[in-house]
């Protein structure tokens, strides 16, 4: 709900495509800044506390930006956009120590023959919020206004926080020798660079979604090209995670594990090309339908890459390669995020998605080409 009410509101306040790239930036920045260190973190303190403790921030944020957004108006008025910038930044601190601890948590929750199954519920779970939440977040901005918007988000948080505390603690794996930090995050990315399947999946799926991303000009496209403002942006939003959730529940009674890498190659080069032709349309319903087919296809591309992490991760070493894998997510959602944004200010809106789509298609030539192991992957 958040990212589609900042997304919304900053561009209300700008008009400008690089200030909603601004907004990834301002995430993305922090968040690699730590996260290695929270990947390390995550492997010698106990999980839980990191999760409930990064929550606890992400909770204080939501409830500063319904501050400032309602009854402390003036000090956007006073300071624009920057202290909405500097709220995202305080998140992605908290994000850089909660994915790699929330990641590896996972793994011990579920026994390792059920990997696979539990990453398509997973999944499945994950996209029902990518659905309900920026739709619900969208039609409460556009009905009720911002205060209303950022009160769900604080109401929504606090009951994830609670949440978080009805689950039991487990035990750190054991780690066969004491390390420095330095060896401690040189040894995950060693393990992560030199195993060509993890690495190459990785690299497929940031430099894909870092080019085919479109969510973030998504307010440009509502508002200028759809023409359907705020409550459109909603449904634009909620559109990918829709056709996520109708792909996870086909995954989950046939899932595309037998011929994992080539499914993960065609899924991808698919989510590209609905990227072009939705940078193209000029009809709403055609638009929402191309964006629900390209997240039905990233939804096979995340259950595969998520599961062969999983499966191919030491115990011990679980926080800092889920640490290492966030920052190749991260790499894609928040730079894209700021690349969309530069991409449609420098070529314009409808160019520069349509060089995104086509540049998904050349990586993922280009990985087909350099790593046969993934191409032949089956799990």
């Amino acid at each position: 709900m958040q990212s589609v009410i900042v997304g919304w509101q900053v561009y209300e306040l700008t008009h400008d495509a690089l200030s909603l790239g601004l907004i990834g930036l301002s995430e993305a920045l922090p968040f690699f800044s730590v996260s290695l260190f929270g990947g390390h973190v995550a492997d010698v303190v106990d999980r839980k506390k990191i999760i409930l403790l990064s929550s606890l921030i992400y909770l204080i944020c939501a409830a500063v930006l319904l501050a400032i957004s309602s009854g402390l108006h003036s000090v956007l008025i006073e300071y624009g956009v920057f202290p909405i910038y500097s709220i995202i930044f305080l998140t992605g601190i908290a994000r850089g120590f909660l994915s790699p601890a929330q990641r590896a948590f996972v793994a011990q929750l579920v026994p390792r023959e059920l990997f696979g199954n539990a990453s398509i519920w997973n999944s499945l779970v994950w996209q029902v919020a990518e659905v309900t939440g920026p739709a619900v977040g969208g039609l409460i901005y556009g009905f009720s206004g911002v205060g209303s918007a950022y009160t769900a988000v604080v109401i929504m948080t606090t009951i994830g926080l609670y949440i978080f505390t009805l689950v039991g603690r487990k035990p750190l794996p054991e780690r066969s020798g004491e390390e420095s930090i330095w060896q401690s995050l040189s040894a995950g990315f060693k393990y992560v660079f030199n195993d060509q399947i993890i690495l190459s999946a990785l690299s497929l799926d940031m430099f894909a979604v870092f080019f085919g991303g479109a969510t973030t000009v998504l307010p440009i496209f509502a508002d200028q090209v759809l023409h359907t403002g705020a409550k459109g942006l909603g449904f634009l939003r909620a559109a990918p995670a829709v056709g996520a959730i109708i792909m996870s529940i086909i995954q989950a009674n046939y899932p595309f594990f037998r011929k994992a890498g080539r499914n993960l190659l065609v899924c991808v080069s698919g989510f590209g090309i609905s990227i072009i032709l939705f940078a193209i349309s000029r009809n709403f319903f055609v638009s929402l339908m191309l964006l629900l087919i390209g997240g039905a296809f990233d939804s096979v591309s995340v259950v595969i890459r998520g599961t062969l992490v999983q499966l191919y991760s030491p115990d011990e070493m679980r926080g800092r390669i889920s640490a290492i894998n966030g920052i190749f997510i991260g790499s894609s959602n928040e730079l894209g995020s700021f690349e969309s944004g530069v991409a449609a200010k420098l070529m314009g809106l409808i160019p520069s998605v349509i060089f995104g789509g086509s540049m998904t298609l050349l990586v993922v030539a280009a990985v087909q080409t350099l790593a046969p192991k993934l191409r032949k992957l089956r799990l």
